[in-house]
């Protein structure tokens, strides 16, 4: 029965902030958008990006590949 006075205000305490934490994540737009980074990936330009030297597949062409 001791167990439970350390049990009931530890698990209070553990609500309690959980409540805060999903507060603040409400306050600081962590839900505005739950559908964007979906649709972002689905959106997603195919073409290969440039590399800093211009070349299509952004690696060194005078390396061949490592074996």
């Amino acid at each position: 029965m001791d167990i439970m006075f350390l049990l009931v205000p530890l698990s209070v305490a553990l609500v309690f902030v959980i409540a805060v934490l999903f507060w603040w994540s409400l306050r600081h737009g962590q839900f505005e958008d739950l559908e964007g980074p979906a649709y972002r990936i689905l959106m997603d330009d195919d073409s290969p990006a440039k590399g800093a030297d211009g070349n299509q597949s952004g690696r060194d062409d005078n390396k061949g590949p490592s074996s």
